[in-house]
């Protein structure tokens, strides 16, 4: 437990606003521990990549043990900050999403992404609403003693095209306002590509703020420059090692 306090709060201090965090996220043990190798910070899962791995579709189709007991096998096999993408919290209300989020401290992790979207159904919860889960979250993780990274996901962006972000701005400063009040310790916001956009959450916003790298997100430098604290790779990495590992098992397929 002393390690896993000590590895939260050295979590939180690597999210510093114009010295952006890079999270090439992993997917199992041996992935992380690749990433590890290379020279990672931290390490971070993305739900779509672990699910696709295990053999499920994305949006908590991976049962939840599954998801507990492949955070306990990443957490062991690095010495680093291991992050879960913990995507709705596999729960509705707040006091399920706390025996949930108690589960996966147990595995030794010290953050979470947790998202807005409503998981089984459309759209995303209420602004009220997820504050009372993130709120939820951070009492179960008070009880716990870990400082959690609670980092509070919108999919206000990915929900809409970009045409239609600029008009998206507010809302997501006044989500971002709430889940700060509620607990949460970052703002993620997936999907979100445009400068203007991104320095307004960076600068207006009270969290070190998360974007997701796309082709459309301008350069890290540039990130820096617009005070992001936090780049994540999302699926990019998986999907980067699936065509390495499709393109040399079809060149050994057609040696004689």
């Amino acid at each position: 437990m002393n390690t896993q306090r000590s590895l939260a709060q050295g979590f939180h201090a690597l999210h510093i606003r114009g010295e952006p965090l890079v999270l090439f996220n992993a997917w199992d043990p041996g992935s992380a521990r690749v990433i590890e190798q290379a020279g990672a910070q931290a390490i971070a899962t993305g739900s779509w990549s672990v699910a696709v791995a295990f053999g499920f579709e994305d949006g908590e189709q991976l049962p939840l043990e599954l998801v507990i007991g492949n955070a306990r096998r990443i957490v062991a096999a690095v010495g680093l900050p291991v992050s879960i993408d913990f995507e709705g919290g596999y729960a509705e209300k707040p006091a399920a999403l706390e025996q949930n989020l108690s589960r996966l401290l147990d595995t030794g992790i010290v953050g979470i992404n947790f998202e807005d979207r409503v998981v089984a159904g459309t759209g995303l919860y209420g602004l009220a609403d997820q504050a009372g889960r993130i709120a939820g979250l951070r009492r179960a993780a008070d009880k716990a003693g870990v400082a959690l990274f609670i980092n509070a996901r919108t999919d206000l962006f990915l929900a809409a095209p970009a045409a239609e972000h600029p008009g998206l701005h507010g809302q997501a400063l006044e989500r971002a306002r709430a889940y700060a009040e509620a607990g949460a310790s970052g703002f993620f916001v997936p999907g979100l590509c445009d400068e203007a956009g991104i320095a307004r959450l960076a600068n207006e916003g009270p969290l070190p703020l998360n974007v997701m790298q796309l082709p459309k997100l301008p350069p890290a430098e540039r990130l820096a420059e617009l005070d992001v604290a936090r780049i994540s790779h999302g699926p990019g990495p998986y999907r980067l090692a699936m065509a390495a590992l499709k393109e040399a098992a079809q060149h050994a397929f057609s040696t004689p």
